[in-house]
């Protein structure tokens, strides 16, 4: 195990599988997270919007990138996503295998 201070998994969630798998693969193809996992089973949301409690199924996706990619990243979700406001939470990641992580780097490099 080594550290993973350069490393970032980031949550975001989307209203369909279909546009699920159009960020994923958008983010994958444009070097910007070098794998989103996609949760197929639904996930169910309660939240507050506009003054009230909403629920929803959504669709998780798990990004994995590094810090240097997050602004992009997070722009491009932006862009294509079709919530006013989507979810974009980034983590960090305290160590992972050394290959794994040397693998993540060189995948999100532009």
């Amino acid at each position: 195990m080594v550290s993973g201070k350069q490393a970032r998994m980031v949550l975001v969630t989307c209203g369909t599988m279909a546009e699920a798998r159009r960020i994923a693969r958008a983010m994958v193809e444009a070097r910007l997270a070098a794998c989103v996992n996609i949760v197929g089973a639904p996930v169910e949301s309660i939240y507050r919007w506009k003054g009230k409690v909403e629920k929803a199924r959504e669709v998780l996706l798990a990004m994995k990138t590094t810090a240097a990619r997050l602004a992009a990243l997070e722009r491009e979700v932006k862009r294509l996503h079709s919530y006013d406001v989507p979810e974009f939470i980034a983590l960090g990641v305290a160590a992972g295998s050394r290959g794994y992580l040397a693998w993540l780097i060189a995948s999100v490099k532009a």
